[in-house]
C-alpha cells in the first residue's frame, strides 16, 4: 500500500511540475486539492505532498490559511535568480572539473550529441518541449561529478526555477541573434580540456545571454511571464 501511495504521488507530482513548466498551470494559479484530487483520482493527502515536494523546489508557493499557488515570477526575481546561478553553478562545475573522471567525460559527451541532435524549434515555429527536456539534462550532466551532493541539489534546484522563466517566455530556442548550440559546443570542450577558468566563464556567460533575452521578452510584453 505504501508502495502504492509512494509511486502515485511520484506520478502526481511529475505532472504538476511539468503542468508548471509547459505553462498549463500558469504563474500565481491556485492550487486547489480538490480539484487536482479528482483529476488524478487520488486523495488530498497525496496531493498535499506533492505540492510541499514543489514548494521546496520553488516551484509552488504555500501560504497559511491560503493553500497552494504556482509561484509568481518578476524582473527582480530573475536578476537575483540569476545572479545565484552564476554563483553557484560556476563553483559546481569547477568542483566537477576537479573531481570528474572518464565516465564523466563520456556523460558529458553522450548528453551533447543528444542535444545536438535536436532542433529547439519545429518546423511550424513552437518550441520543440524535448530540447527543453534534453537540455536541462546536459546542463545536470555537467554538473553531476561535483562530489558534494548538496552543492549539486542546490545548483539544480535554482535551474528548475530559472526553467520556469525559459518555458513561460521561450525566448531562447528560437533567439535567431544567438548561436545557443556554439554556446554549448564551447562549453563541452572546455570541459573535456579541464580548463575550469574557461568553462565557468562560458558558463556565465550562457546563463546571462538567457536572462538578457528573457528580460526583453518580459519587458516587450509582461504577459508573457506575468
Amino acid at each position: 500500500m505504501a508502495g502504492g501511495k509512494s509511486t502515485r504521488g511520484s506520478a502526481v507530482y511529475a505532472q504538476i511540475r511539468e503542468d508548471i513548466f509547459q505553462g498549463v498551470l500558469r504563474p500565481g494559479q491556485r492550487l486547489r486539492l480538490v480539484e487536482l484530487a479528482q483529476r488524478f483520482s487520488v486523495s488530498q493527502s497525496v496531493v498535499r505532498e506533492a505540492l510541499t515536494r514543489l514548494s521546496e523546489q520553488g516551484l509552488v508557493h504555500a501560504a497559511p490559511q491560503q493553500g497552494f499557488s504556482v509561484v509568481t515570477v518578476s524582473l527582480d526575481d530573475l536578476d537575483e535568480l540569476t545572479e545565484a546561478r552564476i554563483e553557484l553553478e560556476t563553483l559546481v562545475l569547477r568542483r566537477a572539473i576537479e573531481r570528474g573522471d572518464i565516465k564523466w567525460e563520456a556523460a558529458v559527451v553522450a548528453a551533447h550529441h543528444h542535444l545536438a541532435g535536436l532542433d529547439a524549434v519545429r518546423p511550424d515555429g513552437t518550441a520543440n518541449s524535448d530540447w527543453f527536456t534534453v537540455h536541462e539534462q546536459f546542463h545536470q550532466t555537467l554538473l553531476e561529478a561535483c562530489g558534494n551532493s548538496r552543492l549539486l541539489a542546490a545548483a539544480l534546484s535554482l535551474r528548475d526555477a530559472a526553467t520556469l522563466y525559459r518555458r513561460w517566455s521561450r525566448p531562447v530556442a528560437g533567439d535567431v541573434d544567438r548561436d545557443v548550440a556554439g554556446e554549448h559546443r564551447q562549453l563541452v570542450d572546455a570541459v573535456l580540456r579541464r580548463d575550469a577558468d574557461a568553462a565557468a566563464d562560458l558558463l556565465a556567460r550562457h546563463i546571462d545571454r538567457t536572462s538578457q533575452a528573457l528580460r526583453t521578452v518580459i519587458a516587450d510584453d509582461p504577459a508573457a511571464v506575468a
